[in-house]
This record gives structure tokens, C-alpha cells and sequence, in this order.
């Protein structure tokens, strides 16, 4: 039997139909065309094993509903973390008065969103035993430090989340979802006689602890992160100056998703500070690019049955074949562009506002032989991991820190180097793009996307892809916290 979304609120705090609708009347008293509400119950854990030694253990619990009025441009928005009617009440008056406009009256009733599970599992990781937890990680920390001699140092984490979550809004929306989410990373510090070097990998996605029994083993990520730390001890330092760079399949997608997938979201695009603004129908990208954000792909760290507004995730194309098709929307967006509703409406928590963000954003693959790739390179880099990186919405141009990569030297990969970071700009970076894998590739399951103050969990993903010239600096940068691993 897996998990359930199905009347949480209403068998655990005793809501009704008619509860709701009554919010929502409160919601619209002073005015307003629109309102909705988010009810959101968070179980989660949080484990770190540092030095072999269990240094954190917490878990929690977090409830709470998010009231929205909206009335043309304006939004009122007020939230409670006590379920009791009197308090909601009170929280949708307060939205209703900064929304403030010409009073409605909510539409009576209820549309249910038809099921559907992307994610089913039959015990949530949050609800599996402490131990069991504890020991993935402690596996992970002995595997990585058995690796090699060299690593000296060794953290893991472990977290997981079980959110449920109920939107009902005044245009009849209504849907429910329990969303199980979980991650284990691994971190090392290798060191020889002259140079210290780190590396980190690590993954999950929308799924049970048993995930982690499988192929992707705890094992598996902390040989990853060792690796990725004794390569970094005698690479070279990069080389700097425009140079052709391929970048390799899987979690690369970053760069793809900082440097375009930002730019695609609705609200800069109405607001005209995105350097896509006004380009719909326009040639933005190389024929070889086809970009798709899609929210439907099962297990997926970046998917979701129903965004946190109540809208189904979808499959939307974002660049087809180098022409710029459209832009990721919410309810509001849409209403004020008079576009559709991709079902891109996302919030970190009941206590903050909705708005257009990726779920899953990755380039789909092309035609040529990844082999073929590197062959046609005669001086250039090989970028196959990212620290992660920023971008400026405004006008495109993004600083990435690339943490694996090697050198291509007439056709061949040969020495790994460190301190590579690119820099470029989006739209331009993209009509660069000569050749595109058959290789594509998502990411482990490890990012969170972070804009405006919230954090959301998202995937990547590219297939192995070659940009005739971009500049490369040969001294690192630190990740700016846009989008962390």
C-alpha cells in the first residue's frame, strides 16, 4: 500500500468543504479578484556524520496555511502556523486588507484535481527507523576513507521530508499531494605533501530510503566524492582566455539552468528585467538546442504531482531547436501575460508567496557520438562538474566554478586541472553550441535552486554539449548560493 494524499487535513485537523470556502470569503472581504489558500504539513530528519562521529540528529515537525489575495497587480499575503479556524481567519482577513479592491464573493464548490502519483512509495523515508539512517551515512564515511591514504577528511549528510499539502482557491482549484523527498551527500578533503583538494557527490530524488539499497549505494556516492578529491591533488592550473569548451553530460545542466532556465521564468519576463524578454518566436539559441522543463518525470528530485498552486506539472519546451517558444508561468503571470498556466507556481513553505520557478530543466540530446565531440577539439577544457554558480537575470551573464575538469589536447582528454571558471553570457553562450550528444544525462538528484529568499528543490541535466568559444578564467569562484548542491 503507498502513501496517501488523500484527505490529510481533513481527517487530521477535522476541515470541511465548507470551512474552506468560508476562508476564502474572508480572503475576498476587502477585495480582491483572486484567492487561495496552502495548507502544508512538513515531517522531516537531518543527520551529519563528521570525523565517523554522529554531530547533528534532529527531527521535526512544521504546519502551518499560507492565505493569497490577489487584485490586478497587487497581492496581499498573510500566513498562520496554528490550524485553528479563529487564527485562519485572521490571517485571510490580513491578506485581504494589503490586497484590498472591489469585494467578490468566491465561487462555491470545489474542481478536484484527478489523482495522479509520480512518486508512489510504500513507507516514506521520514517515517523509517533512525538507525537505519545513521548507518547509511556511516557507511558512507568508512567507504570514502578507505578509498585512499590521502583522504583526511570526511562528511556526510543525510535529510528527508515527507511535505502534504492541500490548495483550495476561489476559482474552484483544488488538490492535494504528499511529497516524499530525500537526499544523502558526501563530502572529503584529500591531502598529500603540498595540496589539499576537495570533492563531493551525492543524490536522491522523490523517493523511500530503500533507494539508497540499491545502485546508488552510500558506497557509491562516497567513492564518487573521494575520487573527485585525489584527482584534484596534482591537476594543473587552468589555462585562461576563449577557448572551446564541451561540457559533459548529467549535472552540467547548471550552467543551463542558471544561465537560461532563470531567464525563462514569467515573472522577470513581465516585469521586462530578463535578457529573453520580448524574444518569443525569436531565434535565441543554436539549432542543435532543444530545452524542456518538465515536471511529470517520475521519482524526480524536481517533480511534482500538482505545483503549490494547485495546477498539474506538465512538460513544457522552452527552446525548440534554437527558437525561443516560451516562458515557465504561475496563476498570476499567466493572468497578467495572458498566457498559459505551465503549472510552474512553487513556494518553499506556507510562509512564503508562490511564484514561477523550474522543476526539471535540461537540453534534450542530439545526434553526435560524445567521442566525436572531444575528437573535434583541438585546444580546450572538459568541464564535467560544477561547484554551482549565478547568473545576472537582467542581461544574461553568469560566473560559474568548474570542480572536475581536464584538459582536451589535439582530440584527446588528458590532464585534469583546477580553478577553471567559465564566464559568459546565456543567449550569446548558447548560439555557440556547434555540437550536441546522443548522451543526455540528468543530475544524481542534489540541487536546490534558490531566488528571491526561497529555496526549492530542482534537476538538471544536458547531454554532453560543445560551445565553439567561451571564456574561461583560471582562478575559481566560490558559489554564490544561487544554486547549491
Amino acid at each position: 500500500m503507498t502513501i496517501s494524499h488523500e484527505r490529510f487535513f481533513f481527517q487530521h485537523y477535522g476541515l470541511q468543504d465548507g470551512d474552506l470556502e468560508r476562508y476564502l470569503g474572508a480572503a475576498l472581504s476587502a477585495g480582491g479578484e483572486y484567492a487561495d489558500l496552502y495548507f502544508e504539513y512538513l515531517s522531516s530528519t537531518a543527520l551529519t556524520v563528521d570525523e565517523s562521529l554522529v554531530k547533528s540528529a534532529s527531527q521535526g515537525i512544521s504546519v502551518g496555511c499560507g492565505i493569497r489575495v490577489i487584485s490586478g497587480e497587487r497581492t496581499g499575503y498573510a500566513y498562520t502556523d496554528d490550524l485553528a479556524p479563529n487564527r485562519i481567519l485572521h490571517a485571510a482577513r490580513t491578506a485581504a486588507l494589503i490586497a484590498s479592491g472591489p469585494a467578490r464573493t468566491p465561487r462555491a464548490g470545489f474542481e478536484r484535481n484527478p489523482a495522479r502519483s509520480l512518486y508512489p512509495v510504500t513507507l516514506p523515508s521520514v517515517d523509517a527507523e533512525i538507525t537505519a539512517k545513521v548507518e547509511l551515512i556511516m557507511r558512507a564515511d568508512r567507504a570514502a576513507r578507505a578509498y585512499d591514504a590521502s583522504i583526511k577528511e570526511v562528511r556526510a549528510n543525510y535529510a528527508d521530508e515527507l511535505r502534504n499539502i492541500l490548495v483550495a482557491a476561489s476559482d474552484g482549484t483544488f488538490a492535494e499531494d504528499s511529497q516524499p523527498l530525500a537526499r544523502l551527500n558526501v563530502s572529503c578533503i584529500a591531502r598529500n605533501q603540498t595540496n589539499s583538494a576537495r570533492g563531493s557527490a551525492g543524490g536522491g530524488g522523490r523517493v523511500a530510503l530503500d533507494f539508497f539499497f540499491g545502485q546508488k549505494t552510500p558506497e557509491y556516492f562516497a567513492r564518487e566524492a573521494a575520487r573527485q578529491a585525489v584527482l584534484q591533488l596534482d591537476a594543473r592550473d587552468a589555462p585562461a582566455g576563449e577557448m572551446e569548451v564541451v561540457l559533459g553530460p548529467g549535472w552540467p545542466g547548471v550552467l543551463l539552468h542558471e544561465a537560461v532556465g532563470h531567464g525563462l521564468e514569467a515573472d522577470f519576463n513581465r516585469k521586462q528585467t530578463s535578457a529573453f524578454a520580448g524574444l518569443i518566436g525569436k531565434k535565441v539559441a543554436s539549432e542543435k538546442c532543444t530545452v524542456v522543463d518538465n515536471g511529470t518525470m517520475p521519482w524526480r528530485r524536481g517533480s511534482l504531482n500538482v505545483d503549490d498552486e494547485g495546477h498539474s506539472t506538465q512538460e513544457t519546451v522552452l527552446i525548440e531547436k534554437g527558437v525561443l517558444k516560451g516562458y515557465l508561468s504561475d496563476k498570476l503571470s499567466a493572468r497578467l501575460m495572458k498566457i498559459a498556466d505551465t503549472g510552474n507556481g512553487r513556494r518553499e513553505s506556507y510562509e512564503h508567496i508562490p511564484m514561477p520557478r523550474m522543476t526539471n530543466t535540461y537540453m534534450l540530446a542530439g545526434e553526435e557520438d560524445p567521442e566525436d565531440i572531444i575528437r573535434s577539439v583541438k585546444r580546450g577544457i572538459y568541464a564535467v562538474n560544477f561547484g554551482g554558480g549565478q547568473v545576472d537575470i537582467t542581461n544574461g551573464k553568469f560566473v560559474f566554478s568548474a570542480s572536475e575538469a581536464y584538459l582536451i589536447e589535439n582530440g584527446h582528454v588528458t590532464a585534469p586541472i583546477r580553478g577553471a571558471t567559465l564566464i559568459g553570457n546565456g543567449p550569446d553562450a548558447l548560439t555557440r553550441v556547434s555540437m550536441v550528444g546522443n548522451d543526455l544525462r540528468l543530475d544524481e538528484g542534489i540541487g536546490t535552486c534558490g531566488k528571491d529568499g526561497q529555496a526549492v528543490p530542482v534537476g538538471v541535466g544536458m547531454p554532453t554539449t560543445k560551445l565553439d568559444r567561451l571564456t574561461v578564467g583560471g582562478t575559481a569562484r566560490r558559489d554564490t548560493g544561487a544554486f547549491m548542491q
